[in-house]
């Protein structure tokens, strides 16, 4: 049943009701911390897209990378803050479509696939319709699935391998202008991306690790070896770690795990 209004609407003449006096219908807000999270990655994404227009194509895939870093930390923020609601829920979605699916497709078209004509744009349309669907299924499925795999390459993973591509290419010298096989190389990229995230390939979510336990201090230290080896080469190690993670799907696969293919009747 829905609640009373607040107050008792005047009726004027013609039985027309007159509006509610200033402030005296209930006022309903939204959570400020996690949606301002949300809204970096939203503004990460446009960032990067207006670079890759630009031209700085490097500068455009940073800002995916650190849309990815601040996509990781709203739902956490909204979980310890007890702050969830379903109006953050669907802003997400908006601002990873943007920031994991629009911006590396237009950054990779603009980089290299733009001079492929028609079957470039067709690339870069598959990956962002790949994103667009593996978005609509997480949210349909994430209390029907295995908490412990993902069903498909989760979108942030897509976009850091493409994006990742196109920012250790141009990081290490390579013109797309004078070497035509990257254009290649990309729209293979792109189609991988885009086909594994809508697959039933089975992707381990670390959603068992448990982030509160006691450590040995070799781990501290382990840490501090990765992130140098990062800083070292950011665009090479980070492509690397995430192409890695994005073929280990396929061999998990290969050895027999399987996420059963869920999906909510319409």
């Amino acid at each position: 049943m829905a609640d009373a209004p607040d107050y008792e609407p005047e009726v004027e003449s013609h039985g027309v009701p007159k509006p509610p006096p200033l402030g005296g219908l209930r006022r309903r807000g939204i959570y400020l911390l996690p949606n301002l999270f949300t809204t970096g990655v939203l503004f990460c994404g446009f960032f990067a897209i207006v670079q890759a227009m630009n031209g700085r194509f490097e500068t455009g895939c940073i800002a995916i990378f650190v849309a990815m870093v601040l996509d990781g930390m709203d739902g956490r923020v909204a979980r310890w803050t007890n702050t969830q609601s379903e109006f953050g829920a669907q802003f997400d979605s908006i601002a990873d479509m943007v920031a994991f699916g629009a911006a590396p497709a237009l950054v990779a078209y603009t980089w290299a696939l733009k001079d492929m004509s028609t079957l470039g744009w067709i690339g870069a349309f598959i990956y962002c319709a790949g994103t667009g669907i593996r978005l609509a299924r997480f949210n349909a499925n994430i209390s029907v699935v295995d908490k412990r795999y993902f069903q498909g390459l989760p979108s942030p993973s897509g976009a850091a391998v493409m994006a990742g591509l196109v920012w250790v290419l141009a990081d290490f010298g390579f013109d797309p202008d004078e070497s035509s096989w990257l254009g290649v190389v990309a729209w293979a990229m792109a189609v991988f991306a885009g086909i594994t995230m809508v697959s039933n390939v089975p992707f381990w979510s670390f959603k068992e690790v448990n982030w509160k336990k006691r450590v040995p201090l070799w781990v501290i230290l382990a840490c501090v070896i990765a992130l140098s080896i990062i800083a070292s080469s950011p665009s090479l190690v980070l492509f690397l770690l995430f192409l890695s993670y994005a073929l280990s799907g396929y061999v998990m696969w290969a050895m027999g795990h399987r996420v059963r293919p869920v999906l909510p009747e319409e």
